[in-house]
């Protein structure tokens, strides 16, 4: 049972940052992460970008991204998935922090480059760049948290 309140935190932590908070009892947490998701997400004007971007608009949407706001968004969105889960019971063991992090940090960077990377020619923006950047930074969150735990018990 206390892995299907865990999963379920990530699935509405992943749904709206915030929204597990809630689920989990910690209301103030839960309305603090909403209201910084909902800050961040309309000063970078991300639901538009979102929107041009399943359009195939990606130069279009990478001219509408507030960058300096889009920033800030990886690493809230991250942390209110790590804490929900911990609060959910889960990430008692040494390091299980990293996957969040890392998905944080390489998602970030991902912003960074995604008004000029291209990939095989193509630009992927400000949608698709970072979510790519997310399966890079799981991996390696999950490789060195193998490694420090590894490295811990000696």
């Amino acid at each position: 049972m206390k892995k299907s309140k865990q999963i379920e935190a990530l699935l509405w932590s992943i749904a709206l940052p915030g929204f597990a908070q809630i689920l989990n009892g910690n209301l103030f947490k839960g309305v603090l992460f909403i209201g910084l998701e909902f800050l961040v997400n309309v000063q970078a004007n991300f639901n538009e970008v979102i929107i041009l971007s399943f359009h195939g608009e990606i130069d279009h949407a990478i001219k509408q991204t507030d960058y300096q706001w889009l920033m800030f968004y990886p690493c809230l969105y991250m942390f209110a998935m790590w804490d929900a889960y911990r609060d959910a019971g889960a990430g008692k063991e040494p390091y299980s922090f990293f996957p969040f992090l890392f998905v944080a940090y390489f998602v970030t960077v991902g912003t960074i480059y995604s008004p000029i990377l291209t990939i095989f020619g193509t630009r992927l923006g400000p949608v698709w760049l970072p979510i790519l950047c997310v399966i890079l930074g799981s991996l390696v969150g999950f490789l060195l948290k193998k490694i420090f735990r590894k490295k811990q018990r000696g």
